[in-house]
Parts: C-alpha cells; structure tokens; sequence
C-alpha cells in the first residue's frame, strides 16, 4: 500500500470509537485512497451466453488483391481464407478501400457472402446477390448499397465510408465491377466502425 494513496480514518471498534469487542485498535487505521480502473469485457446472458463489448476496427483487414481482373469483369471481397464475408452486427458505419492498377471508375454492390456460411441459422442462402431492404421512412425495399461508377485512382487506396446504411448486416461482401476500360488488379480492404 503506497503511504501517498492513504488517509486516516477512526478504525472501528477503537479507543477513539464506539467500544464494542473486547480489544481496542489504535485511534487510526490507513484507507487506500487510490482509484483503479474497471474494465468491461461484455456480459453473460441468463442462458449462459458471453457477448463481449464491440469496438471500432483499428486496421483495415480482409485485405487481398484480386489479379487481372478484365474489363467488365467482376471479383467479390472479402475472400480470405479468415474473412470469407463481413458482420457489421453492433457496428453502424464502414470504410471500404479499393487499390486498382488501373484508374478508372469501378462498380460497388453489397451482396450476400457466400453459400458456404450460413446467414444466423439459415443455410443455403443465395450468394453474391444484391442484398435488399426498406428503411423505416418509406417502408419499401430497394438495394441496400449499388453504386455503378466509383471513379479510383490507379495504385492509390481509394477510401470510402459508407455511414448507417450498412448498420447491423450479417455475412455481407462487395461485388466490385472493372469498368476502368482495361485490366486490373484490385486490392480490397475494409474497416467497421461503431
């Protein structure tokens, strides 16, 4: 216990106290007056269930580089033998960035990850299609993210954030589209956020 930390306090049960047990303290005893951290890593659910505390990716991750992609040609990120698709359960905005090395406008879609994962429970589902949705203004359903000429720049991360519309989707990647006008290798990354 460092001496700094402490205060002095009447100990219970002393000669300065209330006389309650037979053998009286001194009039003071050291209380630790240091104040220390608590961290919290999640909760347990009343069936036993852990869920730990979600926070923002620090890195980019899923990172690969998808070679020669054609002109009109298309590849689906992230496809890591880790990352296979994105959960964005507990997160709101995402960054996605796309490196071509070729310059040009690219086409970005969210679609649903690979039939080799289930979606929550359910198992096939209907990879690489566009995934779809109605937000609560207007009630009707429409893609969820389709945007048909990204302008990048060639061996440059380009970097996009894509705020709310993304919020609380499961076993999502990006459909990228080469319509540069010329071969490309397309590196992909991405990075969610709370």
């Amino acid at each position: 216990m460092d001496p700094k930390n402490t205060r002095k306090v009447y100990a219970p049960y002393s000669t300065s106290g209330e006389q309650v047990g037979q053998t009286p303290l001194t009039g003071y005893v050291d209380v630790a007056q240091a104040i220390y951290p608590a961290v919290n890593t999640g909760q347990i659910s009343t069936d036993g269930e852990w869920s730990g505390v979600i926070v923002s990716d620090k890195r980019f991750i899923g990172l690969k580089t998808a070679e020669g992609i054609a002109n009109g040609g298309e590849v689906l990120f992230p496809d890591t033998a880790s990352i296979e698709s994105i959960d964005m359960t507990g997160f709101s905005d995402l960054f996605i960035a796309l490196k071509p090395t070729n310059g040009g406008q690219y086409a970005i879609t969210a679609v649903m990850g690979p039939d080799t994962t289930p979606f929550a429970n359910l198992t096939p589902v209907a990879a690489a299609r566009t995934l779809r949705g109605a937000d609560a203004l207007d009630g009707s359903v429409e893609n969820v993210l389709l945007d048909s000429a990204e302008d990048c720049q060639s061996n440059l991360w380009n970097i996009i954030i894509i705020k709310e519309r993304l919020a609380e989707q499961k076993h999502m990647q990006f459909k990228i589209v080469n319509n540069s006008g010329g071969s490309s290798d397309i590196e992909f990354g991405f990075m969610r956020v709370v």
